[in-house]
């Protein structure tokens, strides 16, 4: 037997093949949907899944306002932040970020960061994470591919 064939392939920067993929975000679960996508960025669905090196896909979400929430998670979820100061603790809910300018962009990314790893590759997943809320994106030039979200596990 030849023992050279059991080594384990490790990639790195150079050897990931990192793809662009477009996930309509309509009518979707945003937990679920940020699950997935954070998995998508990680690169947990390719065969070469290496813990310590981004080696996932870019992912542009699109339709990011049509989002839903189940229950009545809209108005009684609560997200908590702190300035940094006695007494500074705020807290915000879903109904009031998207209100917001930019809203639906803001609390994806702010949902799929709380998916990733929290250390300095968690940051620089995120940065390969784009959210449009209306349907189209300005990333054409790079041929990304449209998926169905709902056929991953």
């Amino acid at each position: 037997m030849d023992t050279l064939s059991y080594k384990t392939i490790s990639a790195n920067k150079e050897t990931a093949n990192k793809e662009w993929v477009v996930v309509d975000a309509t009518d979707q679960v945003v937990g679920r949907l940020g699950a997935k996508v954070a998995k998508l960025l990680r690169g947990k669905y390719k065969p070469n899944f290496t813990p310590h090196v981004d080696c996932g896909d870019n992912v542009i979400i699109i339709n990011a306002d049509k989002v839903v929430f189940t229950g009545n998670k809209m108005t009684d979820k609560i997200y908590l932040r702190y300035t940094g100061y006695p007494g500074g603790q705020r807290e915000t809910t879903p109904a009031a970020i998207l209100a917001k300018p930019n809203g639906a962009e803001k609390l994806m990314k702010r949902v799929v960061k709380g998916m990733l790893p929290k250390n300095r590759l968690g940051a620089k997943l995120l940065s390969n994470l784009y959210v449009y809320a209306g349907g189209e994106h300005n990333h054409e030039a790079q041929t990304p591919k449209v998926i169905d979200i709902n056929t991953l596990k």
